[in-house]
């Protein structure tokens, strides 16, 4: 029964190099683009509660476009229309790739992250249609806190310093993916109306064109990039949220590589817009999102209204419940073995750090409560209990950092400078499961 369960690796257990190096690189990206993130929310906060705060509500209602398409939005609408479809491509992306190549390619490595992802979409979703319910509010917010913003967690992450072994990473990323998942789907089928079918079959049919250039490898940047856009617009005149194009594009990508090929198309793609989406999309976004009041009334008006109560008790309660419980359950279930370096207080401080819900929370309450003062205070829900999930997850992590640097460093050690980490040259597969231990010098 011992070797049964050490035929596996165990749970957070040592990742696959390829695996690492892929996690690494979008990570980096990603911490950088949550420390941008982080700045843009406060700039609007500072400019929308200070004495320009007209000129802040100018800048954000102004038109512009070409209104011959239908494309004739305000900045704010074009940050959250267009440059969020430029964040779900890569969104689109980063699933397919995992589907393929990483966590989610198997039943057996994906079913704990995706149990732990329903999971922390679920409880939330309920939580928030209890408390409305119970304060005779409007349920319409119900999908508000069932996303995990990855950006903003990783800025949180980057500001305290710790040092999370890569295993602690890609959990709370695949998380983050399966919620980008869900939240898209959700859009798709429940904030969709007055549907244009002709627009919707355009879209479809570009989309459908673009599929099948791939799977004729054609090449050529000036091929995909005007069926992209058009297809962007099509969904968005279709009277679909546009971001839907955006993941559509993302899933559809070659992500293997043929013969002869250095990187395959996605990762191609992701290498040119990941970037700007960390850097440019998502911070503009919160710019024009984030701009909510910060007064005594308002805020007042979240921990009194049920619809902005219901966000907060859905992303700081809802979440580190959901997804801890999920996890340990499918763990007993699967009878996956935790890795012996780590202990459940560390899934528990991934699980609260998930409560950090901002750039698609604020998507979804737009949607859900557009122009509307109850809009205002679901925005304001999802700034207060982000900053909350953020300030319980530090408190937490920061009690344990002092192992996640041995284990970081003894991950990352290569003494002999070849460019591969001294814990993947030790030994066979089976060994490598607890190299993580062998090299803090413990025995596990």
């Amino acid at each position: 029964m011992v070797s049964g369960a050490r035929s596996r690796p165990p749970f957070l257990g040592l990742l696959p190099l390829p695996e690492r190096q892929a996690i690494t690189g979008a990570l980096r990206t990603e911490t950088v683009g949550g420390l941008v993130l982080l700045g843009a929310a406060v700039v609007a906060l500072v400019w929308a509660n200070s004495p320009w705060s007209a000129a802040y509500a100018s800048v954000r209602d102004f038109h512009f476009g070409i209104p011959a398409l239908g494309l004739d939005l305000s900045v704010g609408h074009w940050t959250a229309e267009g440059l969020l479809a430029v964040f779900f491509l890569v969104a689109g992306i980063e699933l397919k790739r995992e589907l393929v190549v990483g966590e989610l390619r198997t039943p057996a490595t994906a079913a704990l992250p995706v149990i732990a992802a329903l999971c922390g979409m679920a409880v939330p979703a309920g939580l928030y249609l209890a408390t409305a319910s119970a304060g005779g509010g409007s349920r319409a917010g119900w999908a508000v806190p069932m996303a995990t913003d990855i950006a903003f967690a990783l800025a949180v992450l980057a500001v305290l310093s710790t040092h999370l072994p890569a295993a602690l990473r890609a959990f709370l990323l695949t998380l983050a993916v399966v919620d980008d998942l869900g939240a898209i789907l959700i859009i798709a089928v429940f904030f969709t109306s007055d549907l244009n079918l002709w627009a919707l079959a355009g879209a479809f049919a570009g989309l459908a064109l673009f599929f099948l250039l791939q799977r004729l490898r054609v090449r050529g940047w000036w091929w995909y990039v005007p069926l992209g856009l058009a297809s962007w617009a099509l969904m968005y005149n279709a009277g679909v949220h546009a971001t839907v194009a955006g993941v559509a594009i993302g899933l559809i990508l070659r992500t293997t590589r043929d013969a002869g090929e250095d990187v395959s198309p996605a990762a191609r793609v992701s290498h040119l817009v990941h970037p700007v989406s960390a850097g440019v999309a998502v911070p503009l976004f919160a710019l024009f999102a984030a701009g909510v009041s910060i007064s005594a009334p308002a805020l007042g008006a979240v921990f009194t209204t049920p619809e902005p109560l219901g966000v907060v008790i859905g992303l700081v309660i809802g979440k580190a419940l959901g997804i801890f419980a999920g996890t340990y359950l499918a763990a007993r279930f699967t009878r996956a073995e935790l890795n012996p370096d780590l202990a459940w207080a560390d899934v528990l401080s991934l699980s609260v750090l998930a409560g950090i819900g901002f750039t698609v929370a604020l998507l979804i309450g737009e949607l859900a409560f557009p122009g509307t003062e109850t809009g205002e205070h679901v925005r304001a829900a999802v700034l207060v209990a982000s900053l909350i999930a953020a300030v319980l997850a530090a408190l937490l992590l920061r009690r344990r950092n002092t192992v996640y640097r041995r284990l970081y460093e003894a991950e990352n050690l290569d003494a002999d400078a070849d460019g591969i980490p001294d814990i993947y040259q030790q030994g066979n597969a089976a060994e490598t499961d607890s190299a993580v231990g062998r090299a803090d010098g413990q025995h596990t």
